[in-house]
């Protein structure tokens, strides 16, 4: 079943009401406008984040393992220490994202937008990007452990 943004928003206030973390593990919140959410220490693992909105959200410490994303907004999120470990980012827009010390390994980065972004301590070993996927200034993502994927 496929969530509102107000039944996200109401979920994330109950949870942080009751000092927990909100669960979204699994669900769809595909498409939805979440900017500047506060989704810290989050599970979302296995969720479907295709074409939202998390502009200038709070995603620090979430778990994001195995999530969809892919054409997701997350530009200038705080994804410091968050769990994106085989995340699907394709074509995902991570301008000015802080991703230090974020678990990225075995992501699908293809055609990500990463311009700008802080991947300081960032895990990267065996994530998949290609030609098209766009790195900081002066960022070797072969040196960091990614993989350039060829096209045939």
């Amino acid at each position: 079943m496929k969530l509102t943004e107000t039944q996200v928003r109401e979920i994330i206030r109950l949870a942080r009401e009751d000092g927990r973390a909100p669960d979204f593990s699994g669900r769809d919140l595909s498409g939805l406008g979440l900017y500047k959410a506060d989704l810290s220490g989050a599970d979302i693992s296995g969720a479907d984040l295709s074409s939202i909105n998390l502009s200038m959200a709070d995603l620090s410490q979430a778990n994001l393992f195995g999530a969809t994303m892919n054409q997701a907004m997350l530009r200038g999120a705080d994804l410091r220490g968050a769990n994106l470990h085989r995340a699907k980012l394709f074509f995902t827009g991570l301008r000015e994202a802080r991703l230090q010390g974020a678990d990225v390994r075995e992501a699908d980065l293809a055609e990500a937008d990463l311009i700008d972004a802080d991947l300081t301590g960032a895990d990267l070993r065996g994530a998949h990007y290609n030609s098209h996927t766009r790195w900081p200034v002066g960022f070797d993502p072969k040196a960091a452990g990614a993989i350039l994927e060829l096209s045939t």
